[in-house]
């Protein structure tokens, strides 16, 4: 092969490199990050709590993991979320769907929660048995393991913690016996 094949061959090859990693350079290289990801389909950043450290996207189906480096549970209203290591699913505009590693606890029992469809302002929380609606202004911010929303008046001393659970183990106990335990 003369140098001007070889020449023009190195030329053509480099000029296909550059075409093929445009749209890398138009990017700026920046991946988004899981809470702007939720941005883009259409859901508020709350969505998911403080702490998230990787997620994978497969932006042709939509199907995606979120990880945390531990499990998170919060409160929100009457409900406790909990939200494991490992969170997937799959997104679409206005939908998650086939969630897991997302559950909500009513009364005394845990429910994995399935989808989160948003419907204007609403979102809808599917369980599966039942759906719960918030509106999507609660979710404006991100909730802290913990303490959810509001970790200004729900931090508590480690004595208020231990005295909400003897409270809590005297009212067992009282239930257990049938009778009232007199307080110290």
């Amino acid at each position: 092969m003369t140098r001007t094949g070889v020449l023009s061959r190195t030329i053509s090859l480099m000029i296909t490199t550059f075409i093929l990693n445009l749209p890398l350079l138009a990017s700026g290289n920046s991946k988004l990050t899981a809470y702007e990801v939720l941005e883009e389909y259409g859901f508020p950043i709350g969505l998911l709590p403080k702490g998230v450290v990787g997620y994978e996207l497969n932006s042709t189906t939509g199907a995606f993991e979120v990880y945390f480096n531990k499990t998170c549970t919060y409160s929100i209203d009457s409900y406790e979320l909990k939200y494991k290591k490992t969170v997937s699913g799959v997104i679409s505009m206005d939908e998650l769907k086939s969630l897991k590693g997302i559950s909500v606890k009513v009364w005394w029992f845990w429910f994995s929660i399935k989808e989160v469809v948003r419907d204007d302002d609403e979102l809808e929380f599917n369980v599966g048995v039942a759906t719960a609606d918030f509106a999507v202004s609660k979710f404006d911010k991100c909730p802290s393991c913990g303490c959810g929303f509001d970790c200004v008046n729900s931090k508590l001393t480690n004595m208020e913690v231990e005295e909400e659970m003897k409270m809590k183990m005297k009212m067992k106990l009282e239930k257990m016996n049938g009778t009232m335990v007199s307080s110290s």
